[in-house]
């Protein structure tokens, strides 16, 4: 997975002050998923990496190389 995406989700939750565990009830996926993302072990798929982009957007976090 791109740092770029590991990156931003480490800075989302920052901004949002939310745990693993609350970012995967948001997006209904395991703590599992988004633990291997933020390590760089997986890459989110087609449908969580959108809507990821729409809580960068939201968040102000740029969607450059997404």
């Amino acid at each position: 997975m791109s740092d770029n995406y590991t990156s931003k989700i480490i800075k989302l939750r920052s901004i949002l002050n939310w745990s693993q565990t609350e970012l995967a009830k948001y997006l209904n996926t395991s703590l599992v998923s988004v633990n291997r993302w933020e390590k760089g072990h997986h890459e989110p798929t087609v449908i969580m990496k959108e809507k990821l982009k729409e809580l960068f957007k939201a968040h102000g976090i740029s969607s450059e190389d997404n």
